[in-house]
């Protein structure tokens, strides 16, 4: 849990990087308890990426998110009708991230794949509707078990969920490749007052 901890935090910081959240208002936010959200906020501030709740440097804050993260637990599939359909048909929990969400956002990447967060009391629900549209293995759709919070505070765009802006550029940068540069221009895009 303690990943978690600090990727909400840092997530809830770069989603209002202008300090205008108080530290109180992100311990309720990130559902950690005050104590901790004081200490790891006070962390931050000591390495120079926020003051106070205001982040000081996107860049760094972002780098900083990478290197902490959690390692992802995912699975592969291959659906032979299109994953997004699939997807929002299954009424069940998720955020599209990756090469799907920005295509929705931004339109910047191809589709290659199609990357989404799942919760993991529903991995059994969403293996079984994938496993009735395609077969199990490397291909065009990765599930990936998702921190609750982050479905929670998922995001709707052109009628599907998906990851809040920094997230979507933190699993861009994990990505690498052309995805990168697609991560650049939402940090532009996105944080322009901020760079």
């Amino acid at each position: 849990m303690k990943g978690n901890k600090r990727e909400r935090i840092i997530r809830i910081l770069l989603d209002t990087p202008d300090g205008s959240l108080t530290a109180y208002r992100i311990h309720i936010k990130a559902e950690c308890s005050e104590q901790w959200t004081g200490s790891y906020l006070k962390k931050l501030e000591n390495m120079g990426l926020i003051k106070k709740t205001k982040v000081k440097n996107i860049y760094s804050l972002f780098e900083h998110w990478l290197r902490i993260r959690s390692p992802l637990q995912f699975a592969k599939y291959h659906l032979q009708k299109d994953p997004l359909t699939i997807i929002k048909n299954s009424k069940l929990s998720y955020a599209l991230t990756t090469y799907q969400a920005d295509n929705l956002i931004q339109r910047y990447l191809f589709p290659a794949r199609t990357d989404v967060y799942v919760l993991k009391d529903e991995l059994n629900l969403w293996h079984d509707t994938l496993l009735s549209h395609g077969l199990i293995g490397a291909g065009n759709t990765r599930i990936i078990i998702a921190d609750p919070h982050l479905i929670k505070n998922s995001i709707k765009r052109r009628g599907y969920y998906i990851v809040p802006i920094s997230q979507l550029i933190c699993d861009l940068f994990m990505e690498g490749g052309v995805a990168t540069d697609a991560a650049e221009l939402l940090i532009r895009k996105w944080y322009s007052e901020f760079i």
